[in-house]
């Protein structure tokens, strides 16, 4: 039986997904990340919990006292489902606090942990912070570099510095900073409209305007590349059908006016290429802006750490390897020896890894705030 000392879970709530990691003696025992939908409501939550305390059923039982902690992390405060930010920062920690064992702990920014209790006076230092526990993480164990983390509906480009009071360098304390920074790129692999990529495209040779309508995500580009597992493909298409080649086509197609006839395999390639070079050329600008803000460059950023399940894209988007990219699965989580192939669901659960981490190793105050 393991005890509360040995083990923690850390959770990432996300406004899509539900992340989960069990940390077992400090090294990542098993990370898994289920669909969650939570701006549909908040039974959705309650079912991913659910799935969670199946897989692992000896940590996830158990009574307030003596069950497994839990540090969390969360960016689902912001969907539609919550009046304001704040009652969703209450309402997720209401809900993981009446479902989990265990004692619960909200991160608040680098060594600081709040109760469940707490929560709402503490709401803006909780609200989407899961970009800078993965930063301080990466801080902790590296030193001083960039994190690049291309999700399935978001990008975080965010410099850390072992040596910085805060880990992170920047004043940003909201995702409204992050946007202004370029620190928060509102792009992924998954979720993303391709209409929101580029008013304009190529297909064929001919320049062509998109049309500004839900018909595909970027999932369906990177479907068509073949980048994107296909256990990171939860989401539901934009027209519900399946997630074929062909019906992945037809979406594509619908977005300059077109039918998958219309073209050869070979042209829908090439169209998918097109948007891949778009959406890499947006962040690239943005990780441009980041590293300029704090007087870098790419020969001297440090470490660049590639996260999420769009880290394939990290690559093409600083346009070279040289320094190589450290993947945050293989370099900075602990992974258990006899357990390597958890480092690619290390990699896209992030966020839930460093919580976890930072949690255990102490990265808190003396006295925390409960």
């Amino acid at each position: 039986m393991s005890t509360a000392e040995d083990d923690v879970i850390g959770w990432d709530v996300g406004g899509a997904h539900l992340k989960a990691c069990w940390l077992r003696s400090g090294r990542v025992r098993d990370v898994a990340q289920w669909a969650c939908p939570l701006w549909q409501g908040l039974e959705h939550l309650d079912a991913a919990l659910a799935q969670a305390r199946a897989r692992w059923p000896e940590v996830l039982t158990g009574d307030r006292a003596t069950g497994t902690p839990s540090a969390v992390t969360m960016s689902g405060e912001m969907v539609d489902l919550f009046a304001d930010r704040a009652d969703g920062v209450r309402l997720i920690s209401q809900t993981l606090t009446s479902r989990l064992p265990g004692p619960v702990q909200l991160y608040a920014g680098p060594q600081r942990w709040v109760g469940p209790a707490q929560a709402v006076a503490h709401w803006p230092s909780i609200a989407s912070a899961n970009w800078l526990a993965s930063a301080q993480h990466a801080a902790v164990r590296l030193g001083r570099g960039l994190l690049i983390d291309i999700g399935s509906t978001t990008t975080d480009v965010i410099a850390f510095d072992r040596a910085h009071p805060g880990h992170v360098l920047g004043g940003s304390v909201s995702d409204r900073d992050r946007l202004a920074s370029g620190e928060l790129v509102y792009q992924g692999v998954v979720r993303t409209p391709l209409c929101a990529l580029a008013p304009r495209t190529v297909f064929q040779g001919q320049t062509l305007n998109v049309m500004n309508e839900w018909f595909a995500t970027t999932a369906d580009v990177y479907r068509l590349t073949d980048e994107l597992d296909p256990a990171h493909d939860q989401q539901p298409t934009a027209d519900g059908a399946d997630k074929s080649l062909p019906a992945t086509r037809a979406r594509l197609a619908r977005l300059v006016g077109c039918d998958a006839q219309d073209g050869t395999e070979a042209d829908w390639q090439a169209f998918a290429q097109a948007w891949r070079a778009a959406q890499c050329a947006e962040i690239a600008s943005q990780v441009q802006r980041v590293l300029a803000r704090h007087g870098r460059t790419r020969a001297n950023a440090g470490r660049v750490v590639a996260a999420g399940c769009g880290a394939f894209l990290v690559p093409a988007v600083l346009g070279a390897t040289d320094p190589p990219v450290l993947d945050y699965g293989h370099d900075v989580a602990l992974i258990e020896a006899a357990r390597p192939a958890l480092a690619a669901w290390a990699r896209v659960c992030a966020p839930s890894v460093a919580v976890a981490t930072l949690w255990r190793d102490g990265h808190r105050p003396e006295e925390g705030i409960t």
